[in-house]
C-alpha cells in the first residue's frame, strides 16, 4: 500500500521535499523508529484531542506522552482528552487510528507540536497506513502544518 493520494498531493503542492518509506507493519511509533532504524526522538505520532472547542492534532516525539494539563493551557480550553476511535473515525475518516499524518490542515483541525521536535533536522511519521512513512525536514513540517508550538510532553 502507498501513502494515500490526499496526503501525496498535499505533499506535492506544496513542494516540500520528502522521502516515502516503507517498513514491516507497525502501529505504535516506538515499532516505526526500530523498523525505520531511527531515534524514537525523530519519530513523530499524531495524536487526536477533543477539546471543549472541537478536535485538534497533536504532534509529539514516540519517546513522549502527551500532558494533558500542558496541552489544556497551550489550546487554551477548558477541557481536553484523548480522543475515542470513533471521534478519529469522524474527525479523520480516510485514514486508520494511529496512522494519521500530523498535518491537522488536512482534517481542517489546528496543530500543536511539541517544542523539542524542532531540535531535529529530520522527522519521520505515519503516511497515512501501518506500512508507509515520510521523512522530512522539520523546517518543512512546520512551514506546511503551522503548529502552535508548545511544551506539551513528557518524557515516558
Amino acid at each position: 500500500m502507498a501513502i494515500p493520494a490526499k496526503l501525496k498531493k498535499y505533499l506535492d503542492s506544496n513542494k516540500v521535499k520528502y522521502k516515502a518509506l516503507k517498513h514491516k507493519l507497525a502501529y505504535t511509533a516506538q515499532e516505526i523508529a526500530a523498523a525505520q532504524e531511527v531515534p524514537g526522538k525523530q519519530v513523530i505520532k499524531s495524536v487526536l484531542v477533543k477539546t471543549d472547542k472541537g478536535f485538534a492534532l497533536a504532534v509529539l516525539p514516540a519517546i513522549h506522552l502527551i500532558d494533558l494539563k500542558k496541552l489544556k493551557s497551550a489550546l487554551k480550553c477548558k477541557s481536553v482528552k484523548i480522543a475515542t476511535e470513533k471521534d478519529i473515525e469522524k474527525a479523520i475518516p480516510d485514514y486508520k487510528p494511529g496512522a494519521m499524518p500530523p498535518f491537522g490542515a488536512l482534517f481542517g483541525l489546528d496543530t500543536v507540536s511539541d517544542k523539542i521536535l524542532k531540535e531535529d533536522v529530520e522527522i519521520v511519521f505515519n503516511g497515512g497506513t501501518h506500512t508507509d512513512t515520510i521523512k522530512m525536514k522539520y523546517t518543512d513540517f512546520e512551514k506546511l502544518a503551522k503548529p502552535k508550538v508548545a511544551d506539551i510532553g513528557k518524557h515516558i
